[in-house]
Order: C-alpha cells, then sequence, then structure tokens
C-alpha cells in the first residue's frame, strides 16, 4: 500500500515523518514525537485500563500501548485524544486544513467556465476524485495474515470499562454492512458486547445506516452479513463516526483524506470486503429471524450508563489478523474522552459541506464537549434578513445528525464559539426570553434519557444575534440585576446553594441547588421567588438537584443538558393573567416517577468502584506512568444515587 508523508509543525520547527498504513506504523510515529508510553507491567482489560486512561485523557496525558494485559496483543488507548494526535491520525498539520482542502474542490467545481480551455482545467479535479475511491484487489491481504483455528474473541484485550457494563465490550470497532438491494456499503462504529468466543450483541441504533440493512434483510427474510474490522491505517476509525450522507462511502473519505485509494481485500467466509491494512477482521452474521440479546448496561458517551436494551445476535464465524497485530480501544463516559477530538475533528471537516449544502450564511459550528455532541450546538451566522436565526435553527435541526440536537445557539459572525463565558454574555446581552427562545418537537438521540419518550423529544434554539427592523428591536433595558438570596434561603430550607456572582460578570443566570421532595417543587419554587421579587432583572434561573456543585460551572452545563428535555423543563410563570416575567427557568433536576410522573428509567453517572481506584493509586508509580493523577471519579462520586446502572426510582439522596 506504500506509504504517506506529512508535516506536522511544533514550536516552530517542521518535523518530517514517514507513515505506513498499519495501526504499529503510527505507534512508531506517536513514540518517535514523544505522545505514547508503553505500559509493560500486567494492567488487567477489566476496570484497570479504563481507570488509567480516565485519568490520562482528562490530564492531557499521552497515548497507551499496554502491553501486558493477558493476551498476545497489545492494546492502544487514548490515540486520538489530543489536538496534535488527532492531526497525525488525519495526516494535516491542522483540522482547517482538511476543510481548506474541501473548499479547494468546490470552487474548482463552481467557478465560472465559460470557454473550452476553462472546461479543461476541472479534468485533474476529476482525475483526483477517481483514484480516492476504494479499490477491490485479489489475494490476501496483510490482515489475514494469520487466521484463528477456531474464532475466539476471548484471545483478544477486549475491556470491561465500568463497574456496572454488563460485560466486555469492543469499543473502536469498524462494522461493514451492505444494502442487500443496492450494494452500497455503509461503515459504521456500534459497541460490541461479547457475550462468548463467537457471539456478541450488536449495538446499532434506530436511525443508522446498518439499522436500515438490518431492516432490509429481515424483510426479505435473509441472513445479514457483516465484518467487524479494528485497526489499521488511524484514519478508517474517524470515518466510521464521521456523519456523511446516506449512501456516500466510507472508504471514499479515507481516501480523499489520505489522497489514495483504500485497498479493499474479500472476507474468507462471507461476501463482504474490508481494508486489506486492518489489524483484525471478525467476520460473521446477523440472522434477522433470531431473538434479539439483552444488551448492556454500558457507560456511555453521555456520561451516564445506558440501560440494558434488546439488540440483535452477532455470529462469529471466522477472525483473522496481521502479524504484529494490536488492538485499539477507546473508553467513553463524562467529558472529556477521547470521542471528543473525534467530534472536533467533525467539526472541521464537515463545517463546509453544510455550508454549502445547508446554509451558505453559516460560518462556523461547534459542539462543547459538555454537550456530548448531539445536547449543545454554537452556531455563528452572517445575519442579512429578519428570522434569519429561527430559519438556521429549522435547517439544522433537519440535516443529517444534527437532527439530534437538543439545544442551539446561534449568534453573529465573528463571535469566538469557544469563549463560553463571551457567549453567555452575548446572550444576556441580546435576547428576550419571551420572543427569542424557540421550541421544537422532533427526534432525539436514543441515548438521551432525559425525553418522556424513547428516541422523541424537544429542541430549544436561542437567537442571541442582533436584531434587525422587523424582529424584536425594542428592548428596553431590564436594569441591575438584583436577587435577595436570604430571603430565598429563609422560605426554602431544602434549597443547598445559590449562586449568583455570574450575575455581576455580565451573564443573566441565577443557580439555585435544592432537595426535590414533592410534585411540581421546582416550579412552586420558582413561582414564590419571582411573585416576591426576590429575583429582579434575571432572564434565567436553573434548578439543579442538591447533590451538584455549583462551584463547577462545566459539572453544571454537562448535568443540565443531559437532565433537560426543553419544551418540558423550560418553562414561563405569569405575574397576570396572560402576562409573563420575562425569565426562563429550567429544570436541570432528575426526574423520577414518584416527583416528576416520569416513566421511562433514569440511568446513574459513570465513577469507576473504590476498589479500582485505591488499586491504580497505589500501583502508579511502579506502573511508571509518571507523576500522580487523582481519579477523575472522585469528584463525582457525590452524584451517584448508587451502585447500579440506574437509579431508583423512588427518590433518594445520600
Amino acid at each position: 500500500m506504500g506509504s504517506r508523508r506529512w508535516q506536522i509543525r511544533e514550536k516552530g520547527k517542521e518535523i518530517e515523518k514517514m507513515v505506513g498504513k498499519s495501526l504499529f506504523d503510527f505507534v512508531a510515529a506517536l513514540e518517535s514525537e514523544g505522545e505514547l508510553l508503553r505500559v509493560t507491567d500486567f494492567v488487567s482489560p477489566r476496570l484497570e485500563i479504563t481507570e488509567i486512561a480516565d485519568r490520562m485523557v482528562k490530564h492531557g496525558g499521552p497515548a497507551l500501548l499496554f502491553e501486558n494485559n493477558g493476551t498476545a496483543f497489545p492494546l492502544l488507548i487514548n490515540a486520538y485524544a489530543s489536538d496534535r494526535r488527532i492531526c497525525m491520525a488525519l495526516g494535516v498539520n491542522h483540522l482547517d486544513d482538511i476543510s481548506g482542502d474541501i473548499e479547494h474542490l468546490f470552487h474548482k467545481f463552481t467557478d465560472p467556465r465559460n470557454g473550452f480551455l476553462e472546461k479543461l482545467k476541472i479534468l485533474p479535479v476529476l482525475a483526483n476524485l477517481s483514484s480516492w475511491f476504494p479499490k477491490s484487489i485479489t489475494g490476501k491481504g496483510a490482515c489475514q495474515e494469520i487466521v484463528m483455528e477456531k474464532p475466539d474473541l476471548s484471545q483478544l484485550p477486549v475491556l470491561t470499562c465500568w463497574p456496572a457494563d454488563g460485560g466486555p465490550f469492543i469499543t473502536l470497532p469498524c462494522v461493514h454492512t451492505k444494502d442487500p438491494e443496492s450494494g452500497i456499503r455503509n461503515l459504521g462504529m456500534y459497541r460490541m458486547q461479547v457475550f462468548g468466543p463467537d457471539l456478541t450483541g450488536m449495538h446499532w441504533h434506530l436511525h443508522k445506516g446498518s439499522a436500515h440493512h438490518y431492516d432490509k434483510y429481515k424483510r426479505l427474510g435473509r441472513r445479514m452479513p457483516v465484518t467487524v474490522t479494528l485497526g489499521g491505517d488511524p484514519v478508517y476509525a474517524y470515518t466510521a463516526t464521521a456523519p456523511l450522507p446516506e449512501n456516500l462511502d466510507e472508504y471514499f473519505l479515507a481516501g480523499f483524506l489520505r489522497r489514495k485509494k483504500v485497498c479493499m481485500v474479500h472476507c474468507l467466509t462471507n461476501e463482504l470486503e474490508v481494508p486489506s491494512d486492518v489489524d483484525f477482521v471478525i467476520e460473521g452474521y446477523i440472522d434477522p429471524s433470531e431473538d434479539f440479546i439483552l444488551e448492556g448496561p454500558f457507560g456511555d458517551h453521555t456520561g451516564f450508563y445506558s440501560l440494558a436494551e434488546n439488540y440483535p445476535r452477532f455470529h462469529v464465524t471466522c477472525i483473522t489478523h496481521r502479524k504484529n497485530a494490536i488492538y485499539p480501544a477507546t473508553i467513553v463516559g463524562i467529558p472529556p474522552q477521547e470521542d471528543g477530538w473525534l467530534g472536533k475533528a467533525t467539526e472541521h471537516v464537515f463545517r463546509l459541506p453544510i455550508k454549502m449544502t445547508v446554509a451558505p450564511e453559516i460560518e462556523n459550528i461547534h459542539m462543547p464537549v459538555e454537550g456530548v455532541f448531539h445536547n449543545i450546538a454554537l452556531v455563528s451566522i452572517e445575519k442579512m434578513y429578519p428570522g434569519q436565526a429561527p430559519k438556521i435553527m429549522s435547517s439544522l435541526w433537519g440535516a443529517g445528525q444534527m437532527m439530534f440536537n437538543k439545544i442551539m445557539v446561534v449568534v453573529d459572525a465573528g463571535t469566538d464559539l469557544y469563549d463560553y463565558r463571551q457567549i453567555a454574555r452575548i446572550i444576556s446581552a441580546k435576547i428576550d426570553p419571551l420572543k427569542d427562545v424557540h421550541f421544537l418537537h422532533g427526534p432525539a438521540d436514543i441515548l438521551d434519557h432525559s425525553s418522556s419518550q424513547f428516541a422523541y423529544g424537544s429542541k430549544v434554539g436561542i437567537d442571541a444575534t442582533a436584531k434587525l427592523q422587523g424582529e424584536n428591536t425594542e428592548q428596553s433595558d431590564p436594569g441591575k440585576p438584583e436577587i435577595c438570596e436570604n430571603s430565598i434561603l429563609q422560605a426554602f430550607p431544602e434549597i443547598r446553594d445559590i449562586r449568583s456572582d455570574l450575575l455581576s460578570q455580565g451573564i443573566s443566570l441565577v443557580i439555585i441547588s435544592f432537595r426535590k421532595t414533592k410534585k411540581s417543587h421546582v416550579r412552586h419554587m420558582a413561582s414564590k421567588i419571582l411573585r416576591k421579587e426576590w429575583v429582579r432583572n434575571v432572564k434565567f434561573i436553573l434548578f439543579t438537584d442538591d447533590l451538584c456543585d455549583l462551584s463547577k460551572l462545566s459539572l453544571i452545563v454537562w448535568l443540565t443538558a443531559n437532565n433537560l428535555d426543553p419544551m418540558r423543563d423550560c418553562f414561563y410563570l405569569e405575574n397576570a393573567p396572560g402576562v409573563r416575567y420575562p425569565i426562563i427557568c429550567l429544570d436541570g433536576t432528575r426526574k423520577t416517577r414518584e416527583l416528576d410522573d416520569f416513566n421511562r428509567d433514569w440511568p446513574n453517572i459513570i465513577v469507576m468502584d473504590d476498589t479500582t481506584i485505591k488499586n491504580i493509586d497505589k500501583r502508579w508509580e511502579s506502573l511508571h506512568l509518571g507523576s500522580p493523577i487523582p481519579s477523575p471519579s472522585l469528584q463525582f462520586k457525590s452524584l451517584v444515587i448508587n451502585d447500579g446502572p440506574g437509579v431508583n426510582q423512588e427518590y433518594s439522596n445520600k
């Protein structure tokens, strides 16, 4: 397959690296650049690797190669979890280089070409495009150098990530399926719980391409071929997660990023094809006539457990691997985690396609890690006419996986979307709570535990742009924010804490944490506070559970975004019949059957168990992991209701 050169700028120096088409070469490149730590002493794939990786990722640590894990294969984790490493994986100096390449291609096709000579200029571009499509080759690939005599997933260092997980999970699989009617391939990434040496679950979501293929095989009454690959060129794991349009081959994106074709070889026991350079190939099938298997729980990327549900059974028929194979893995959980950098790459790669195909006025899009991809989106636009911000909201909510977004904020072009406090000030200054907040029902991510119905919930859009003629341009100065904390605390002894210091920073938000004990508790409290005018000239009041530490704004944002169903939990109160207070109240508390008539199971927050934390603390120095890093789980222990994956729906606090 050859190799590809890339250049990386570091401290003003240009470093050239040769990177081959294997995970082994990527590991060597990471190590040569000081981005990898080898762990040679035994560390168990059951919880221990997770605990070490979680500490490293949250403190900017290196990629980790666990060479002694009880199997014949080293395990690589945290390989994408820095700006530098994700750029190395994709072969660029900066993630914006990719969107620049896309923009260059776009202009080549859209520039006026009036004459014959001008039309000829597009031919090299077309030649480049054709050279990036995947190519089938004959014979076996490096991925098939060794064939297991009998397929046995226990030979791989599959992680059991978190204490309440249902078992070990393959966490970085590239899952290959094919449409039985069109023959078009789909590449996706879906966790796989291992139930035996040749059986896993296949956790593909309702809205995913492979799930659609499954539905077709079921209608046709046919067995569905499925092949899973692990490793290979590090670009593959990214393309498997990329939100590509339906029917666009993910390996074309890989070819574009690598500027060369991906060479595909035929599987040994089914009709699918896989890249020849991957580390592991797990071939098999799903029989749509079989009953589903109960899969999960699993500590998921939302920072909460996803609870056990029924999913298809994947039967393994063959496992092959290359010599010197490396097993790639990742963990997810309370952010930041490694998947945050994959999401960051998506922001950069797909910003221009969204701009070109959905809304040309979009300047930038950013999804903060606290929003776990789908919960929060910040959008800046070149605003030209009244109503443009709500139009952008509707456009994006109808575009691919943006349909899962829950909270969208639209601001004017030139706004730094990464300066969250400034965004909060802009919202505080530019919105009228009664006129600039827009609600909509629509699809919800299946991992969204706050929606009253599975996969269906609500969204809120906040128009924080400067208002034009025809919009709400006559906003009066609301006056200086005021809060009577002592009066509130005396009236409500269940309140644990009030945070109002943000008001002095130009952020029109008061946060109240309290112990919820009765139905409509939040609304009752909010009503009395507003009626007594204990909070005045403030645009947002957020209510959280008393377990929440109000000093940690990032934690508050993460919890609120997860726990909020906007149309249910964002509410206004009336100060006279038909007249509302210009304040939005937000209920960011956990919902229960007893107090909220919430009839779905509520998941627990993900933390590591005390035994594993203490064990890694004791072994940290002997494992040569560098300066001691405390367990991130310790700061979240107070939020955990019990030791299981789900919360007891009868409301209780420790």
